[in-house]
């Protein structure tokens, strides 16, 4: 120990004189950092951690190639070396020494930067600064070992410069240190995953942006872990004291050993890919934390108020600041400015009612209906549209959990997304009845993924406890009895009420598909949070629109899919004549609907439907007037209702039953929120919420169609590019 407490103090007292040391240790970082905090905009983008990460992995390449490989080279050349090789302990203490010096003189820029980010930059001081400290410390030891490694097989000088060169820039250029990852082609970004200095950068990202912690990153530590004392162990037994003694070639055979943890890792990575979709949802997060101010905009706000010539600063994803009167400039805020003189900013629109294992349409090719690939880019089509979040109202559990989940890691860019069923009916109920079309084969697995059977009111509470442990959002219910020509059995009102009790008990929102006067009274009473679709067969008594309007309870009355019956079965295919619907729904599926949809085989099952579109409109101004809650739902996924501009859609159609536009717009968006359970969140432009908006050309207030007119998309602060988006080349 007293040998290589010496070598430690020695080595410092050279290291400290050097002033070539002190310039690569001290002033080149620091040079880094404020040349790419400036040109990254740092303070407007608040990409100052980001920026942060670049430079310690610059600086820790450099510190273990060039200050442990390149100096003890120079060491051996002028023969300082062989001035130790009569000391009992050997290599050992020298070898030591190097790993410890680098981390004594790396830490205190370490830690100057941390506090010129923190003070000039605005960086939040990292949540887990404790593991930061000690992952820097592994990644220190594991590049100033490799540095060693480095010494043992150069022969020289020149030698040395050509494996550092070799080493140091790939690394550098290809770990997402300087170019993100992602922008790399698919074959390079395999290969990269080889690379010690991605896992690297890996650890540092998971700790300063994502605030984990180094538990968390024990994959990355780990491999650094290994490969110090890899490359310790194997220095050892390749150490040379003088400048004469030459390596021969089989011995270098043993520097592959060093690479084994980042070949393993890098083979699981490639295999989950694991690395990809962490860099894709920090670059994503990135995004979101810059700074905009959107300035001069008709703000409509959902609180009621509508601000003209209103600014709104946007600053780490959420509304920092609203402006009533003139704006401050956007310099002065490190804000980036968007000019909105005649747009009108409002919340993100919110459809709380959409099946998105449908497509809205028909496919010729019936291998379409079984791309899984389709749902994400369904999501994608709503965001384009300015949609930033929708619920699924009836889905294949299994299949759109995972998406909502990686949604919310920010793996993927699309609608904030909502998971609501299985549907709880009764046995031979709706839409139990549409899984008889089902192979036998595959209608267990159909039941268990779409619908709950439950016999007792035990028996119903249970299956909501198991989906709140599942993850699911929001709980629906089915009271459906059908017509005289095709009754369906009806759930049992005490099950229905179990189901409502238990779901509030648990924090979920319960909404019950409906049909009839009948069935939206007795949701009410059964403690329902909503209904769906409403009474499109019978008028709503004025007692219970009282009773409904005083307790807060939602209507949805999906007026999109009855148009579509409506415009199906009438031959009228003015939707899919619009601009924003041939942009947002795949061209190959708007042509397929038009060609098939005239066929009477198709149109048959619907015809009962489309005389309901005209009482559905007189109960939706019914409701409106007797002040119920009102939410925008499209149940997109049926026949001519596509996914996409759905709420544009249904807004239009609640104007022309005589709803006034700005209450329709609160309806979608302050009120859906609501019922989502979100409000405390989105829904209005508030300060402290996401800023999930939406700027359209002109006001909608005065041509509702202005909403089609989308000019900007923000999501959680991210300015969505829409055109990057639809050709799938925003992830």
């Amino acid at each position: 120990m007293k040998a290589i407490l010496a070598h430690i103090q020695s080595n410092l007292r050279l290291t400290m004189r050097d002033r070539t040391v002190l310039f690569f240790n001290y002033a080149f970082p620091l040079g880094f950092f404020f040349l790419f905090a400036t040109l990254n905009k740092a303070k407007e983008t608040n990409t100052i951690a980001a920026v942060l990460t670049s430079v310690l992995t610059i600086g820790l390449l450099g510190n273990g190639f060039f200050g442990g490989g390149l100096r003890a080279i120079m060491e051996r050349e002028n023969g300082i070396l062989r001035r130790f090789k009569v000391a009992p302990p050997g290599a050992f203490p020298i070898l030591v020494s190097s790993l410890v010096v680098g981390v004594l003189q790396y830490l205190p820029v370490v830690l100057l930067m941390m506090v010129v980010s923190v003070i000039q930059y605005g960086m939040k001081w990292p949540e887990n600064w404790l593991s930061f400290i000690v992952f820097v410390i592994i990644a220190n030891f594991a590049m100033r070992s490799m540095g060693g490694i480095i010494a043992a097989v150069a022969n020289s000088m020149a030698e040395s410069q050509i494996i550092i060169q070799c080493l140091y820039f790939p690394m550098m250029l290809l770990s997402g240190a300087t170019v993100p990852v992602s922008i790399l082609p698919e074959w390079l970004q395999s290969v990269v995953q080889f690379i010690p200095a991605t896992h690297l950068v890996s650890g540092l990202q998971g700790i300063l942006l994502q605030h984990e912690s180094l538990l968390q990153n024990w994959k990355p530590a780990l491999a650094l872990i290994v490969t110090t004392f890899a490359c310790t162990l194997i220095s050892l037994k390749i150490f040379r004291w003088e400048k004469g003694e030459k390596l021969p070639g089989k011995a270098k055979a043993w520097v592959l050993a060093v690479l084994a943890p980042f070949f393993l890792i890098g083979a699981w990575n490639l295999q989950s890919k694991e690395n990809l979709t962490k860099g894709k949802a920090i670059e994503r997060e990135l995004s979101r934390g810059q700074t905009v101010l959107i300035k001069n905009a008709r703000v409509f706000t959902a609180t009621g108020a509508v601000i003209e010539g209103g600014s709104v600063l946007v600053k780490a994803g959420k509304i920092a600041e609203i402006y009533t009167g003139t704006a401050p400039d956007g310099k002065s805020l490190n804000a980036l400015e968007i000019e909105a003189a005649g747009k009108t900013l409002l919340p993100g629109l919110i459809d709380v009612h959409i099946h998105l294992g449908s497509p809205g349409g028909y496919y010729e090719d019936q291998k379409r209906y079984e791309d899984q690939t389709l749902p994400e880019k369904r999501l994608k089509s709503y965001l384009y549209s300015g949609i930033t979040s929708v619920k699924s109202a009836g889905d294949w559990v299994d299949a759109v959990l995972p998406l909502r989940d990686k949604g919310r890691r920010a793996e993927i860019l699309t609608s904030e997304f909502y998971v609501v069923g299985p549907l709880f009916t009764a046995e031979g109920g709706h839409p139990a009845e549409i899984l008889k079309y089902m192979p036998e084969s595959a209608r267990a697995y159909g039941t268990a993924q779409f619908l709950r059977l439950p016999k007792t009111t035990d028996e119903a509470r249970q299956m909501v406890r198991d989906l709140k442990a599942k993850g699911v959002d929001g709980i629906k219910a089915v009271l459906e009895s059908g017509t005289a020509g095709t009754p369906m059995a009806r759930l049992d009102l005490g099950i229905l009420k179990a189901i409502c009790a238990e779901g509030k008990a648990l924090g979920l929102s319960v909404v019950v598909h409906t049909s009839k006067a009948v069935d939206v009274r007795d949701a009410f009473e059964a403690g329902a949070s909503g209904v769906e679709h409403g009474s499109a067969n019978e008028t709503l008594p004025d007692e219970l629109l009282k009773k409904m309007a005083a307790s807060g309870f939602y209507y949805d009355p999906t007026m999109s899919v009855f148009e579509g019956f409506r415009m199906m079965m009438q031959g009228d295919f003015a939707r899919l004549e619009d601009s924003l619907l041939q942009q947002a729904v795949p061209l190959d599926l708007v042509k397929s609907t038009r060609k098939l949809i005239v066929s009477p085989k198709i149109k048959e099952p619907y015809r009962e439907f489309a005389p309901r579109m005209d009482e559905a409109r007189v109960n939706l101004k019914r409701v409106y007037d007797a002040g119920v809650k009102l939410v925008t739902g499209s149940d997109a996924g049926n026949p001519l209702t596509f996914h996409g501009p759905t709420i544009q859609e249904e807004v239009e159609l609640w104007v022309a039953a005589g709803i006034p536009a700005d209450k329709a717009l609160i309806a979608a968006t302050r009120n859906a929120a609501e019922l989502l359970g979100q409000g405390n969140r989105i829904g209005t432009i508030e300060k402290g919420k996401d800023a999930n908006l939406l700027l359209v050309d002109g006001d909608p207030m005065k041509d509702v169609k202005s909403l089609s007119r989308i000019s900007l998309v923000m999501l959680k602060g991210e300015r969505v590019n829409r055109t990057a988006l639809m050709k799938g080349d925003d992830n």
